[in-house]
């Protein structure tokens, strides 16, 4: 029998949230509709020169949420890092995956001249780290839970300047999916969101990304893209109990762009 809807779906829910830079990050505004949904979180912050703005972000929420460094690249930080969540809790319920990483030079040009590292390091940070965070999150989600990542149209389509990035995007995908059938059995659901360009730190770096806005508010059928808040909804939506049965899947959050042949 499917739980009544409430106004704080999430609560008694513990989250721990990757991938907090800013307050225009999709990330935040996932954590925060957790949050405001009833859910305790935990941050990590990619180096001390976002450890501020994290900090600041998650001191919002109250003076005692944790956050802690790590570098999803590294296993001994990702190691570190759940040894530390160990510590406040023996169980967590959600985790979001909002990581990815490909150098500046490999998003701008033709995808043909992308080098070794950079297709290494995009695969790496992108895709690879859902995987690591999935392996120490899954044990302490005894009851089940639910994992998301954010993801794009470019993993399915080519959108020029993406490049590489699209490729660790369609692993990203494709890993949801495998992660979804290993994971199945222990009721914890996979799934990615799939974004439309949201004004980030991130989409900043991409070459073109004022055209990429441009062409969504002409070609979507609801002549835009979509909002950090409304992304937020979709994560909570994916993380209630009104999402029980959706595993694997991509939900596309763009204003219908992906349905448009032409």
């Amino acid at each position: 029998m499917l739980t009544p809807m409430n106004d704080k779906p999430l609560s008694g829910k513990t989250a721990v949230v990757f991938g907090v830079a800013n307050k225009r990050s999709i990330a935040w505004a996932i954590a925060k509709a957790w949050s405001d949904a009833g859910a305790k979180l935990i941050f990590n912050y990619q180096g001390d020169r976002l450890k501020d703005n994290v900090e600041q972000l998650a001191g919002t929420f109250g003076d005692d949420v944790p956050l802690y460094p790590c570098d999803v690249s590294s296993d001994e930080q990702i190691d570190a890092f759940f040894a530390k969540v160990k510590e406040h809790t023996d169980t967590i319920d959600l985790v979001l995956h909002s990581v990815a990483f490909a150098p500046k030079e490999a998003l701008e040009g033709d995808f043909l001249s992308t080098t070794r590292e950079a297709f290494r390091v995009s695969h790496d940070i992108s895709a690879y780290s859902l995987v690591a965070l999935a392996q120490r999150a899954a044990p302490m989600m005894p009851n089940g839970g639910s994992i998301v990542a954010m993801s794009y149209y470019g993993a399915a389509k080519v959108v020029p300047n993406y490049n590489v990035m699209g490729v660790a995007k369609a692993s990203l995908e494709a890993s949801t999916r495998y992660l979804a059938y290993d994971l199945g059995p222990k009721k914890i659901r996979v799934n990615c969101i799939s974004a439309g360009p949201v004004q980030t730190l991130a989409a900043r770096g991409i070459a073109g990304f004022g055209t990429m806005i441009k062409h969504y508010e002409e070609h979507a059928p609801l002549k835009r893209s979509c909002s950090t808040d409304e992304l937020g909804a979709t994560g909570v939506f994916l993380a209630s109990e009104g999402a029980a049965s959706i595993t694997g899947q991509v939900l596309y959050v763009d204003g219908g762009y992906q349905i448009m042949g032409m």
